[in-house]
């Protein structure tokens, strides 16, 4: 977006831009089940977090164990599906992850595309690292970056993480 300045010099400012692309890296990584959640949403691509982690926080809030999130970590990097989601499906996106439970905080990050990289927000989750994830839900993970075109190498490291066998209380 460029705006005229009210100056004499009539210098052209540039003004920041909505962000609309959202970086998936948990089960939004499926697309079939990103086109439940966020119909209008369509995928824009894959790519990478650098510098960043998977992990897992806030086991006193998941359903039956810790939710997973990202951190920065230099020595890591993240598969990420990217979708072009206007503002009607990033409101419903925010009521289906919960973001008004004050749970989840929506950051910018850049994602490494090839050899280019797009600016692009996601969730994480303002808790404490640490906890483990049910078998199930590291599953349903594991699945959707399967499902998302995540490199097989990738898919096992999730597929190998520790987890919770069963819920417990």
């Amino acid at each position: 977006m460029v705006t005229r300045a009210f100056f004499r010099t009539e210098a052209v400012v540039h003004t920041l831009v909505a962000v609309t692309l959202y970086a998936a890296y948990g089960s939004n990584l499926d697309p079939h089940r990103m086109a439940q959640r966020a119909p209008a949403s369509p995928v824009w691509g894959t790519g990478w977090l650098r510098g960043w982690r998977l992990t897992f926080a806030g086991e006193d809030v998941g359903w039956d164990g810790a939710l997973s999130t990202v951190v920065e970590d230099p020595d890591s990097s993240v598969f990420v599906m990217l979708y072009d989601v206007p503002d009607q499906d990033e409101l419903e996106l925010d009521a289906w992850e919960g973001a008004d439970l004050g749970l989840w905080a929506k950051i910018r990050v850049r994602v490494q595309t090839g050899g280019a990289h797009q600016l692009a927000w996601l969730y994480v989750l303002d808790a404490y690292e640490g906890g483990l994830p049910s078998a199930h839900y590291l599953g349903v993970i594991a699945d959707a970056a399967e499902a998302g075109g995540a490199p097989s190498e990738y898919v096992e490291r999730l597929r190998a993480l520790p987890c919770r066998a069963v819920a417990e209380d």
